[in-house]
């Protein structure tokens, strides 16, 4: 039987989808990457609740998942990532992503299908980010997890990997966080 967290009571109290909106606010708060005029991009966007905290923050938000997401104000597409159709929505000023796979209960299997989701979201951001854009996206730590950070580190100015407190202590996610895109 699943047990809702504190976090997850407080998300449907405050009326957010999802528990995993503190985290982007943890992120936000201390790294400053979405601000008020920024049109961004939310790749693995359902639920949606990254798409509502940014709605209320930023000029113009885009959300691509399989799932169907339906958030007021927020446009988004029913789209594979690995798709080129990502390709269309123009430029942004920060790409967000908490891609996650289908979890196989097989860890380092679930650590791979994480890393290829996490190198496609940052091969997209490559693509999109306007020049001085931030990047923020979720890996299962693994090996393969501190090679895609070397990259990231060489495209943007600064480069950091951060678990927020809102993730549950037993998860293997990690989030990395690129800011000020070098083009």
């Amino acid at each position: 039987m699943f047990m809702e967290d504190k976090q997850t009571r407080r998300a449907k109290k405050e009326g957010y989808k999802a528990r995993s909106v503190y985290k982007l606010i943890e992120i936000n708060n201390k790294y400053n990457l979405i601000k008020k005029n920024d049109k961004v991009l939310d790749l693995g966007c359902w639920p949606g609740s990254w798409l509502q905290y940014c709605s209320k923050k930023c000029r113009e938000v885009i959300g691509v998942d399989k799932k169907k997401t339906k958030i007021n104000n927020v446009k988004t597409y029913e789209l594979d990532v690995f798709t080129d159709e990502v390709f269309n929505f123009g430029k942004f000023d920060v790409v967000l992503s908490d891609l996650a796979p289908n979890t196989s209960g097989n860890i380092e299997i679930d650590q791979y299908k994480s890393y290829e989701l996490s190198e496609r979201a940052f091969e997209i951001a490559k693509k999109v980010l306007n020049k001085n854009g931030n990047f923020i996206v979720k890996i299962f730590q693994s090996g393969d997890s501190d090679k895609l950070l070397r990259e990231i580190k060489k495209n943007f100015k600064l480069a950091k990997a951060f678990k927020p407190k809102s993730s549950k202590s037993k998860s293997k996610e990690i989030y990395f966080v690129g800011l000020c895109y070098l083009e």
